[in-house]
């Protein structure tokens, strides 16, 4: 008797096992993905505010340059961008550690409205580019170089409003694609980030569009 109760406890732990394991495995998969994709999140919230903070100090930089490098040069020419924008790129680049620029899906720097977006006021969406909005420019991946650099849009960095009480405010949204490590629930997600801020004050004397971007 007490050997087929042995038994039977035996094989009670095995069918506990066989329904439990699954459901660990799911526990452990869902605990890899997450806390690799909040890891990732981290970054590209904190790459994309330490960029908003490198062109929030720009406002009197002037207009960007145009790399001319590689087989196929971007459409820009130095007015096209304000140096600004680049700089919040090469920021951007440098802290996201463990995220390759070949993930970036978008990176936009713009004059943000009331509502902290691209556009006119009253708009309250992220476009997937600049093209047909003001004072808004994209920069994408380039392998070539292993930089951002700009792909497209313009803001005319004479027409930035640097004068204490009257900054502007810029934004810098930054949307990279994350793939899981195990893939168990779903293949990947789009981690994204939105910063908005205004621009440190300039000296009374470059302050003012038109002004702004005089010094080189």
């Amino acid at each position: 008797m007490r050997a087929r109760l042995t038994r039977n406890e035996e094989g009670a732990v095995a069918v506990e096992a066989a329904l439990l394991l699954p459901i660990l495995c799911l526990i452990v998969f869902g605990m890899i993905d997450f806390s690799l994709a909040l890891r990732d999140y981290n970054m590209v919230v904190d790459a994309n505010r330490i960029g908003a903070r490198i062109a929030a100090t720009g406002a009197g930089a002037g207009p960007g340059t145009c790399d001319n490098s590689g087989p196929t040069p971007p459409p820009c020419t130095p007015a096209s961008a304000p140096a600004l924008a680049q700089a919040a790129a090469d920021a951007i680049q440098s802290g996201m550690v463990d995220i390759d620029g070949s993930r970036v899906e978008r990176l936009l720097v713009y004059k943000a409205n009331s509502a902290g977006y691209p556009g006119s006021e009253g708009s309250t969406s992220m476009p997937s580019s600049c093209s047909g909005v003001a004072n808004c420019v994209m920069f994408t991946w380039r392998s070539s170089s292993s930089k951002f650099r700009y792909n497209g849009g313009s803001w005319d960095s004479k027409g930035i409003n640097g004068c204490i009480n009257e900054q502007d405010t810029l934004g810098v949204y930054l949307q990279v694609k994350h793939t899981m490590a195990t893939g168990f629930f779903i293949d990947s997600l789009t981690l994204s980030d939105r910063a908005v801020m205004r621009f440190e004050p300039l000296s009374a004397d470059s302050c003012k569009p038109g002004t702004v971007a005089a010094h080189p």
